[in-house]
């Protein structure tokens, strides 16, 4: 065991070792990502569209489409919650990323954060029931049935892709570096609860 929370185990089992490695990735971007206005959350590198706050809000609802849709079973039409609550209907693939620039601050850090909290519920509920063996709830078009560990995998992929990203964009607008957060960082924005030590 570390007394880092973020830290993954040295030498857990596959599921410790899988779902601290998706707490790592989800506190390194949150630490990238923490702390910032509505300039520093839409400021953009180049041609690139990305921002933080797009970054913010899209990760928020792949949270939930990906472990709550996907794998749970769950329709979005049954979400009540932000940022679901005012996607419009006919939006296009990007509106979380585009429509973020309007939003406040505080929603987004709070929508991401809440999103997290819904999803490592999720989870913790999901490996106690059937550990990363289970078949998801949701059938894919083509009858298959992906396991769970299909799901945790494609949020590593997401998120090593968008904390790059964050990287990028943060070091941009402060210069702030790194490739994790510093010892005892707490964040400053939002309600993001760091993970239990593992």
């Amino acid at each position: 065991m570390t007394d880092i929370p973020w830290e993954p185990p040295f030498a857990g089992t596959e599921s410790e070792q899988l779902l601290g490695a998706l707490e790592r990735m989800r506190t390194t971007f949150r630490f990238k990502a923490d702390g910032l206005d509505a300039d520093g959350l839409n400021a953009r590198i180049g041609a690139s569209a990305l921002t933080l706050g797009g970054l913010l809000k899209h990760l928020a609802m792949a949270e939930d489409f990906t472990i709550g849709v996907k794998f749970g079973g769950e329709t979005v039409e049954s979400y009540t919650f932000e940022p679901w609550r005012s996607r419009p209907a006919e939006a296009d693939n990007d509106w979380d990323f585009s429509s973020a620039a309007g939003d406040k601050p505080s929603d987004l850090y709070e929508w991401y954060d809440d999103s997290v909290e819904r999803a490592r519920a999720r989870l913790e509920a999901a490996v106690a029931a059937g550990g990363l063996d289970q078949p998801s709830a949701s059938v894919f078009p083509d009858g298959i049935r992906p396991n769970l560990r299909r799901f945790v995998c494609d949020m590593l992929e997401e998120y090593g892709r968008h904390t790059g990203h964050a990287d990028l964009l943060r070091e941009a607008v402060d210069g702030r570096t790194g490739e994790d957060p510093p010892a005892g960082w707490q964040p400053v924005s939002g309600r993001f609860r760091l993970p239990r030590p593992r």
